[in-house]
């Protein structure tokens, strides 16, 4: 039977998140935590096939509860959730060990798609998250901002700050226009810079044309 821990000092979250599981998950055995000395305690006391905490609790938070947990259990896998926004908090709770980030506002499908992903052994890290964690890396590394970006990335890059048109690097790499779009759109992203303009400025001061 899947286990799962529900800890918050909110009765009505801890019953609307309860809610979700009960109706997406086959018949889950759920517990309920309303602070942070009650989660660790009942988190080590018991097996959890997942732990679902919020991050500001009465007697420290999901954040301590976090650091408890997995001096004791280091694999077990804990989703937290919040009311601040994910560029907050994500990439700092994810650093720690935690399998996911949410915020409480998220729909209801994407708290059951962030639950099923942790259950099948992965972590939950979305898009504009996992875009941080590669900068975090990447300045670690002490890694150039190009130096991160994929294969085909590059060569769409390359093509760009060479003026060519989106049409004219489609052609070139045999995909769709909405495909180097799409890749133009990551490089950016990855390279935290905001136009064509931004992109040939760096590939002329760093030699890379």
């Amino acid at each position: 039977m899947l286990r799962v821990l529900i800890a918050d000092d909110h009765a009505v979250v801890r019953r609307g998140i309860r809610q979700i599981l009960t109706e997406g998950l086959a018949f889950p055995h759920i517990g309920e935590a309303p602070e942070t000395i009650e989660l660790i305690r009942m988190a080590l006391e018991e097996d959890w096939d997942i732990i679902i905490s919020d991050i500001s609790m009465p007697g420290g938070g999901g954040l301590e509860a976090l650091r408890a947990i997995r001096k004791q259990k280091p694999a077990q896998p804990i989703l937290i959730v919040s009311i601040f926004p994910e560029e907050h908090y994500a990439v700092k709770v994810l650093s720690m060990g935690a399998a996911g980030y949410l915020n409480k506002d998220a729909a209801t499908d994407e708290l059951l798609n962030a639950v099923k992903t942790i259950l099948s052994g992965r972590r939950y890290i979305q898009p504009i998250i996992a875009e941080k964690l590669t900068e975090n890396l990447r300045k670690q590394a002490g890694l150039m901002p190009h130096e991160l970006l994929s294969e085909r990335e590059q060569e769409v890059l390359m093509g760009l700050v060479r003026g060519q048109s989106v049409s004219d690097i489609a052609l070139l790499l045999e995909v769709s226009p909405n495909t180097v779009s799409t890749y133009r759109t990551r490089i950016l992203m990855k390279m935290d810079m905001k136009n064509n303009a931004d992109l040939i400025t760096y590939a002329i001061s760093n030699g890379i044309v």
